[in-house]
């Protein structure tokens, strides 16, 4: 069921929980997205807004062996990949985020990486990484400098808002991304969930 109007503004500043992977399962790929949007924090999923193309792009690009839902998210941890969030409280819109919100987010997640060590991060949203770590001139695509052990991929946003990147062009680098990571797959994943 399709939350209101009022079911998203009573999702504002909740918190999604992230979805990882299972103790033992290699840990492949992170995705952070920039925090959730009051349609996911109502739903309790990640990227669940209609015409989020996330979810397409993550089929389309081989991740996945089908076109998940939302809801379906949880299947993700089996693959190996997992999805979190630079900020955590959910907003109408990531310009509501403040730069000290989206730096306090990039440490949580280095701790995050620390801890659960996935080959890769995913950040979804340059501009959003850019603020979070303080490298202003990233460009998406891989990055030359790790996160301890984990390597680092830029992602365009994946909001139906970001008219630059089509769901073709999206889904090509999702693939980039995919075939980087199958080249060197993950370590066993650690810690708990």
């Amino acid at each position: 069921m399709r939350p209101t109007k009022t079911d998203m503004e009573a999702a504002r500043d909740r918190v999604l929980a992230d979805v990882l992977p299972p103790p033992g399962v290699p840990f492949r790929v992170l995705f952070s997205g920039i925090n959730p949007g009051l349609y996911s924090a109502a739903t309790g999923h990640h990227f669940a807004r209609p015409g989020n193309r996330f979810w397409p792009a993550l089929h389309r690009s081989g991740f996945t062996p089908r076109l998940l839902a939302p809801a379906e998210q949880d299947e993700l941890g089996a693959l190996g990949l997992g999805i979190t969030n630079l900020a955590p409280r959910a907003t109408a819109r990531a310009d509501e985020l403040t730069p000290a919100e989206l730096r306090a987010g990039g440490e949580r997640l280095r701790a995050l990486l620390d801890e659960r060590r996935p080959a890769v991060l995913a950040v979804c949203g340059v501009t959003a990484y850019r603020t979070a770590f303080g490298r202003p001139k990233t460009a998406i695509g891989p990055q030359d400098e790790p996160f301890g052990a984990t390597r680092v991929w830029v992602l365009p946003n994946p909001s139906g808002l970001n008219a630059s990147w089509q769901p073709e062009r999206l889904a090509a680098e999702f693939a980039r991304l995919r075939e980087s990571a199958a080249a060197r797959p993950g370590r066993a994943s650690s810690g708990s969930s």
